[in-house]
């Protein structure tokens, strides 16, 4: 049975997913799925280059991985980079060598791409009569809607991940009202842009993946610590949601910091990304989210394994 490795490689994290094909079943047999936070993209939204500290962290990060893809014995490896690689200037400088650690060629995805992946991701094990579905996938620096039923229909990218919001929006910790509605009003002009594109008042179930709406479902469900089997497609209303990007908003980075759920990769963005979930789920006009564990990472492996 084959096997293979996917590296999605995005502005806040690096994240790592070796997966086993199990023919004739609708799952793939997961081997080994890993996360590193290493905040490639800082100050990529304004310096619109990357960082030679940030190139170092996350180049550490894949040498470590590759150690383990290397010793699973993968037949193919897929590497996808997203928005940060995408706005940074000096990409080669991080993408040359990547491929030298890897023996491959790298990808820069376009916002689309990294979309339809997430989309094939989140819904393989849905049940379709419960599309259409608009899955939204909250980055680092941003966040792709994707609406249909079994394949994309409409996708489109747009530039408010929760590190992005954080750095353009953020000085304070907590952050002022005043910060809060600046993000808000970006954040919604984005979600307008999107609704040009993609009917997001047409969907009939709104699956949220990625590690924004992850940890607002842990907090949601009020969990003393990270547990991915039961945040793993459970539905989170938008009364609750709100709440929780409310009170995260109020949180000083300690005490962010305290929650035993919470990624010490999260602390600094995890209040921005709320947001953008709350202001998305409240123009959809949908009653809650289903929170999904199955991402971009998902996606490659399938794409990989179906080609």
């Amino acid at each position: 049975m084959r096997r293979v490795a996917a590296l999605d490689c995005g502005t806040n994290s690096i994240r790592l997913l070796i997966a086993e094909e199990n023919p004739g079943a609708s799952a793939f047999t997961e081997i080994s799925r890993k996360m590193s936070i290493v905040k490639l993209g800082e100050g990529v939204d304004k310096n619109k280059a990357f960082l030679p500290d940030a190139i170092s962290r996350t180049l550490a990060a894949l040498k470590a991985f590759a150690a383990e893809i290397a010793e699973a014995k993968v037949e193919k490896v897929r590497f996808c980079a997203t928005s940060a690689t995408r706005d940074a200037q000096n990409r080669d400088d991080f993408l040359i060598p990547v491929a030298q650690i890897l023996g491959i060629t790298p990808e820069v995805i376009s916002g689309d791409e990294e979309a339809k992946l997430s989309f094939l991701g989140a819904t393989q094990a849905l049940s379709k009569s419960d599309g259409p579905f608009l899955v939204i996938d909250i980055g680092g620096g941003s966040t792709e809607f994707v609406f249909g039923v079994e394949q994309v229909e409409a996708a489109r990218s747009v530039n408010i991940g929760c590190v992005r919001m954080s750095e353009r929006h953020f000085k304070n910790d907590p952050p002022n009202q005043s910060e809060i509605d600046s993000a808000r009003i970006d954040i919604r002009n984005a979600i307008a842009q999107a609704a040009e594109v993609v009917p997001i008042k047409n969907a009939k179930t709104l699956v949220a993946v990625a590690g924004t709406a992850t940890t607002v479902a842990a907090a949601a469900l009020n969990l003393a610590e990270y547990d991915s089997e039961l945040i793993h497609l459970a539905k989170i209303s938008a009364k609750e949601t709100r709440r929780v990007s409310d009170w995260l908003l109020t949180l000083t980075r300690q005490e962010r910091s305290d929650l035993g759920y919470m990624h010490p990769g999260r602390v600094d963005v995890i209040a921005a990304g709320s947001l953008v979930l709350a202001e998305i789920i409240k123009a959809t006009g949908l009653e809650s989210f289903v929170a999904s564990e199955n991402d971009i990472l998902d996606g490659m492996v399938w794409s990989m394994l179906n080609a």
